[in-house]
This record gives C-alpha cells, sequence and structure tokens, in this order.
C-alpha cells in the first residue's frame, strides 16, 4: 500500500506507510522532572459557525484527550495557546474549557494548570478608559475562576498589556500585584513574538537582554510566588543563561519547541522542566523517554525523544503561531477525534504539502495508534484536495 504526496514544488511522491506503530503503555508521572502538554481543543464539526462566531467546542472529545494525557502520567497544560488562546477560542470558551479541564483532573487525579490572561479586552487594541486599570483587571477575573477551581495559575503574556505598557514599569507594576494576590505560587510565560506578533517588546523593551533583566526583576521582587517560567522563545541558549539566575526553588520550564531534548536533559548546572505544545501529539513518547531519564539515563532519554525534533520543528515552522493546525491533523490521524476541523477555520492555515510531510514524519517515527487509519484517513484528505491515488 503507497501514498501519493504532494511536495511544495509541485511534484508528488510516493510513500509506504509504516504498519506497526510504537506501543507505549500508560505510566505512572515521570519523577525527575515536572511534565506538562499543552493540549489543543476540539472543535464541533456539525456547529453552523464561521471564522467570525463565538468556538463551538466539541466538549467530551476534548476532555477525552486530556484523560489521554493524564493516564500516560503528563500533566495538562490548559487553555494555552495550543488551545488556539487568541486565534479561535474567545474567553467564554476559555472559561468553560478551564472549569471543565478543573473537575476531570479532580476526578482522575491528573495534574492540571491553566491559562490566566487578559483575552475579555478586544485584540491587540489599548483598552478603553485607563489602559492599565482594565488590563489588571481582566487578570484578576481570569486568575480568581484559575484558583477557584483548584488549578494552577500560569500568568500568560498579554496583548492588551502589551499595547498599554508604557515600559518595563507598567509590567512591574501590573505582575507585581497580580502576584501578590495570588493564593498559590504561579507559573510566568514569556511567549515570543513568532508565537504571537503582538508580543514584540514585552517586558518593555524590543532588546532581549533588557526584557530579560525585567523579567528577572519581577521574580525577584516576589519570593515564594513563583514556581516556575516557562520561557517560549526558541533560543537555547538564551533559556540556559535564563535559568541559570533563577532563584533557588524557580523553575524552568522549556516551551522551545525547537530544542527540547538537550534542554531537559540538562547539563551540569542544571535542566529544564518542560511545558510544551509538542507534547500534545508526542504525548506517550514524551511521558516514556522522561521516565526513562528518571534511571539516569539522558542517553537512552535522547535517543527515544530525539529523532521527534524534525517533527516539531516542522510543525512550528515559521509563521510558527500556525502549529496549531499541524496538532490537530496528527490527533485526527492518530484516532484521538473523528475529523479535521478547527475552531475558527484554521484547519485552512497549513498547506497540503506542510500536511502531507507532518503525516509522513509522524509515520515514521509511530505516532499512530492504527496506522492503517492514519493511511486511511491521509488518503481521505488528499482525494479531497484532488491529488489521484
Amino acid at each position: 500500500m503507497t501514498l501519493l504526496l504532494p511536495n511544495p514544488d509541485g511534484t508528488t511522491r510516493t510513500y509506504r506507510p509504516r504498519m506497526t506503530p510504537l506501543t507505549v503503555a500508560p505510566g505512572a508521572p515521570p519523577t525527575s522532572r515536572t511534565v506538562f502538554s499543552a493540549a489543543h481543543v476540539v472543535a464541533d464539526p456539525y456547529a453552523d459557525v464561521s471564522p467570525d462566531s463565538a468556538a463551538a467546542v466539541d466538549w467530551d472529545a476534548t476532555l477525552s484527550f486530556r484523560r489521554h494525557l493524564w493516564s500516560h502520567g503528563l500533566g495538562v497544560a490548559e487553555a494555552m495557546d495550543t488551545a488556539q488562546r487568541g486565534m479561535g477560542l474567545d474567553w467564554a470558551a476559555a472559561a468553560e474549557l478551564i472549569r471543565r479541564s478543573a473537575a476531570e483532573a479532580r476526578s482522575v487525579g491528573g495534574r492540571i494548570a491553566c491559562g490566566v490572561g487578559t483575552d475579555q479586552l478586544v485584540g491587540t487594541e489599548r483598552p478603553a478608559g485607563g489602559g492599565l486599570a482594565e488590563v489588571r483587571a481582566a487578570y484578576e477575573e481570569q486568575l480568581a475562576l484559575v484558583e477557584g477551581v483548584g488549578a494552577q495559575a500560569i500568568l500568560m503574556a498579554s496583548r492588551a498589556l502589551a499595547a498599554a505598557a508604557r515600559g518595563p514599569e507598567d509590567y512591574l507594576a501590573v505582575y507585581g500585584d497580580l502576584l501578590r494576590q495570588a493564593a498559590e505560587p504561579v507559573i510566568l510565560h514569556w511567549l515570543g513574538p513568532m508565537f504571537d506578533p503582538a508580543l514584540d517588546g514585552y517586558w518593555g523593551s524590543a532588546d532581549l537582554d533588557t526584557a530579560t533583566e525585567t523579567f528577572l526583576e519581577v521574580i525577584a521582587a516576589h519570593p515564594g510566588k513563583v514556581d516556575g517560567i516557562k520561557v517560549s522563545l526558541l533560543d537555547a541558549r538564551r533559556e540556559v543563561e535564563l535559568r541559570r539566575r533563577l532563584p533557588d526553588g524557580v523553575k524552568c520550564y522549556t516551551g522551545d519547541d525547537f530544542n527540547y531534548p538537550e534542554l531537559i536533559a540538562g547539563d551540569e548546572q542544571g535542566f529544564s522542566h518542560a511545558l510544551l505544545g509538542i507534547f500534545d501529539p508526542l504525548g506517550p513518547l514524551a511521558a516514556e523517554a522522561v521516565r526513562i531519564l528518571d534511571t539516569g539515563d539522558a542517553q537512552g532519554f535522547v535517543r527515544l525523544l530525539g529523532p521527534t525534533v524534525e517533527l516539531s520543528r516542522h510543525l512550528f515552522r515559521n509563521p510558527t503561531r500556525f502549529y496549531k493546525t499541524g496538532v490537530v491533523f496528527l490527533a485526527w490521524l492518530a484516532g484521538h477525534q473523528s475529523h479535521f476541523t478547527m475552531v475558527g477555520g484554521l484547519q485552512s492555515a497549513r498547506s497540503l504539502p506542510h500536511l502531507a510531510y507532518a503525516y509522513e514524519l509522524a509515520d515514521g517515527l509511530g505516532l499512530f495508534p492504527d496506522p492503517a487509519l492514519a493511511e486511511s484517513r491521509m488518503r481521505s484528505l488528499l482525494n479531497v484536495y484532488g491529488v489521484s491515488p
């Protein structure tokens, strides 16, 4: 059985799918690293919506996928950018997602942390009537919801704050107020502009060295209030330098979907924990790799996880913010959902050649529990695009 896959130059290539999956049994949470997978949402394919409509979510399939991640010992990072926050998932749907996922986590004993942002405020425009006051109030509303359902809070970067802030002092003031109010230690999230162009110049400067100093000042000013930081800058050297400067007890959670094996494995001066969107499609394999690391076998960890980097770099290639399309596509091929539909119509955000190569890489890694199902679904997509068998 072969497939004819399209190349970016308009030609095609013949691919013979793998027929045996990589089998990974469910297991307990890793012990040497704290590992979160950011998780996607499953759209309701029968909802009569347009790209401008409020998000229509298939709650049963969405929660089922989270149970899949928990069964392999992973924590779930909920309502983050992987769940299309700011790219199809509005605050009303995100709030419902947080409530439902937190309740599901309690029922299965799963670890969960949830994104706290300001997406009640519209787009990247300066909020009306005072700017920073509205940003602070929006953050506070979401922080209260997340803590109220018993989840750990992840303070996400805010488009509205990036638009309203006049300089580093405004970031220090807003984050300082939030950290003083937080009931439990939070995770701070630095999301780079490759993931969201509206966040360029976050922490008050487009110069990353200057921004880093402000970021570290926020952490140092509030001891005991920051569990860790998630760094999503796709710059391994900068992440290593930053984690070496963190106060004792503050974790670095890598969000680097280009260099995660080396960052999690670490060096003689430390390592990164993980909070990654790529662990959505890699969940079972990633959990197994970290359990190997638990035994002290760093080389075995890299041997298992290292080959996944090509797939991750492909999914997260520029424009990086559309990586969610590839993540949901692989979830469909893997049988975690019955369709390839996304909130906001984002299934159209990547080309057929891009998706075809993602299928080839994932299939080569053995990521599909049922390779025949994945092959059949890939063939159906090719037919829709007019690619002959």
